[in-house]
C-alpha cells in the first residue's frame, strides 16, 4: 500500500530512489531529501537502479533518474520499471531539447528537472508528485458540507453540484488535500499553474474569491493567512 502523502502528514522515512553516474550529485540530491525527512536509496547507474527497485518494489515510493548513466540510460531504466510498476518517475537532464523530452515522457516519466536545479523546487516538485499518487487512490474528498468527487470531476455543496473552473477545481483540490497547512502564494503558484507559469500571483487571489463565491457556506473554509496565503480549514 502507498504511503499517505497530504500536506505535513508525509509519512517519515518515506523512500525515494535516486540514480546517477556522479556521487556528488547523488550526495546532494540525498541531502535536500534527507533535510525534508526522505530515506534515500542510491544507484551509480541504470541497472543497479533497476535491481534495487525490483528487490522492493512496494517500498520505493519515487524514483529520480539521470537521464546520462552507464550501462543503462534513464530512459532505458524508466521503460523496464513501467514493465513492472506505475511509481512516479523524475527524470533529471542537462539535455534541453523538446525531442529528449518527449522521449523520456514517452517512456513512462511523469516529470523533468533540468540541471542546475534550484533545492527548494526540487523538493517541492518531489513533493507535488508524492502527493499526486497518494491522492490518486483516493476517489473522493468529504469535509463538512463539501464534496468532490475526483473521477467526476465535480464539486457539490451540500449536495448540490456547483460549476468551478479548470483552475478553481484544481485550486479547491490542491488546498483540501493539503488542509489546515498555510500556503504561501509562490506555493500555490507552483503547483497549480505550474513552473513555468510567470504571470501575477494575484490571480490566486482572484480564484479564491470566486471560489469563496461559489461554494456559499463553505467558502469560509478557504481562510487567508494575512502576509502569506491561504489554507483550507473547517
Amino acid at each position: 500500500m502507498a504511503n499517505k502523502i497530504l500536506g505535513d502528514e508525509r509519512v517519515s522515512g518515506t523512500k525515494i530512489l535516486v540514480a546517477d553516474d556522479e556521487a556528488r550529485m547523488r550526495r546532494l540530491i540525498r541531502d535536500f531529501l534527507e533535510a525534508a525527512g526522505y530515506s534515500v536509496v542510491e544507484a551509480e547507474n541504470g541497472r543497479r537502479a533497476v535491481e534495487l527497485f525490483c528487490a522492493e518494489p512496494s517500498e520505493i515510493r519515487l524514483l529520480v533518474l539521470d537521464v546520462m548513466m552507464p550501462e543503462m540510460n534513464g530512459w532505458e531504466v524508466c521503460r523496464e520499471v513501467r514493465r513492472l510498476s506505475d511509481v512516479p518517475i523524475i527524470m533529471l537532464t542537462a539535455l534541453s531539447s523538446e525531442s529528449d523530452e518527449i522521449e523520456g515522457f514517452e517512456a513512462g516519466a511523469d516529470d523533468y528537472v533540468s540541471k542546475p536545479f534550484s533545492p527548494k523546487v526540487f523538493v517541492a516538485r518531489v513533493e507535488a508528485m508524492l502527493r499526486r499518487s497518494a491522492a490518486d487512490e483516493v476517489s473522493e474528498l468529504a469535509v463538512g458540507g463539501l464534496r468532490i468527487d475526483k473521477k467526476a470531476h465535480a464539486v457539490y455543496v451540500n449536495g448540490e453540484e456547483i460549476y468551478l473552473s479548470l483552475k478553481e477545481y484544481d485550486l479547491l483540490l490542491y488546498l483540501i488535500e493539503n488542509r489546515g497547512m498555510t500556503l504561501d502564494r509562490e506555493r500555490i503558484l507552483n503547483n497549480v499553474w505550474n513552473y513555468d507559469y510567470f504571470g501575477d500571483a494575484r490571480t490566486i487571489d482572484t480564484h479564491i474569491t470566486k471560489l469563496r463565491k461559489k461554494l456559499g457556506p463553505c467558502g469560509d473554509m478557504l481562510q487567508t493567512v494575512r502576509g502569506v496565503g491561504y489554507k483550507f480549514e473547517k
